[in-house]
């Protein structure tokens, strides 16, 4: 007899709305919520997915302090989108998340921010739970 195969599971994150996290947080807060935001979508991702190398201080540390160097600030957007994309997968819903256009929208009035909400957005509208519910993922 042969064990149950593992089924993978992750705890579900909170569905935002885009505008909200995009504009009008950040005016209210004068940006400082873009930065929490940041935080809080790495935090979420690696409950999701539970990837014992998923980031969660790491990229907002090089946000903070390397993004005058203009690479550190491109890198980091471009690794958020590649886990964005991991996180759709996992999820088992097409990855429709491009790293390069939302590093390169984030030129543009810092669109990158409402294009990344949106996609993650996709993945609580396929489990149709509650946040903080543990979900089945895809195996890797």
């Amino acid at each position: 007899m042969h064990p149950a195969p593992y089924a993978p599971t992750g705890r579900m994150f909170k569905q935002r709305s885009a505008v909200l996290v995009w504009l009008i947080w950040p005016l209210i807060t004068l940006g400082i919520y873009s930065f929490v935001w940041y935080y809080k979508i790495h935090k979420e991702m690696a409950e999701f997915h539970r990837k014992p190398d998923s980031p969660v201080a790491g990229p907002l540390l090089v946000l903070i302090f390397l993004s005058w160097t203009v690479v550190g600030y491109f890198w980091t957007f471009f690794n958020t989108g590649k886990r964005i994309v991991y996180a759709q997968r996992r999820a088992g819903i097409q990855d429709t998340c491009s790293p390069a256009v939302g590093t390169l929208l984030m030129l543009v009035f810092g669109l990158g921010i409402l294009y990344y909400q949106m996609q993650l957005n996709r993945i609580p509208e396929r489990y149709n739970v509650s946040e903080g519910a543990e979900v089945q993922l895809l195996p890797e």
